[in-house]
């Protein structure tokens, strides 16, 4: 068993390599195991798992179907100053899927991984 305190969320990728250079470079996740077929990269006590296609999480299923990347689910990181944030990750280049989406708790908006995997961005409402 893993340390109990450590979160395992795992991503399937279409190029660990360029998921992994994403992860490390606007977000500060830290490079772990490296592989072409796999990658771990932690932030504090986030592990995550970006499985490639070559990987066993991407092998197809018993009726044929593959996994695949993208969908709603997503990792959520806190920010202090989302509109920071949001400047520098598109100086950077990055992809957004929304605007900012403001409500009781706060305001979010979600960053496109290069798989097309959904990273929310949230700052707590003050």
């Amino acid at each position: 068993m893993t340390d109990p305190e450590t979160v395992n969320v795992r991503y399937l990728v279409d190029d660990v390599g360029a998921s992994t250079d994403f992860y490390t470079r606007h977000f500060g996740f830290i490079a772990g195991i490296a592989s072409p077929a796999f990658a771990e990269v932690t932030l504090g006590n986030l592990r995550l798992l970006l499985s490639g296609p070559q990987s066993s999480a991407g092998k197809p299923m018993n009726d044929g179907e593959r996994p695949a990347p993208g969908g709603w689910n997503r990792i959520h990181l806190v920010v202090d100053d989302i509109e920071a944030e949001i400047s520098r990750l598109a100086t950077e280049g990055v992809r957004f899927r929304n605007e900012v989406v403001t409500g009781p708790g706060g305001a979010q908006v979600l960053v496109i991984d290069p798989s097309g995997n959904l990273v929310e961005l949230f700052q707590p409402a003050r």
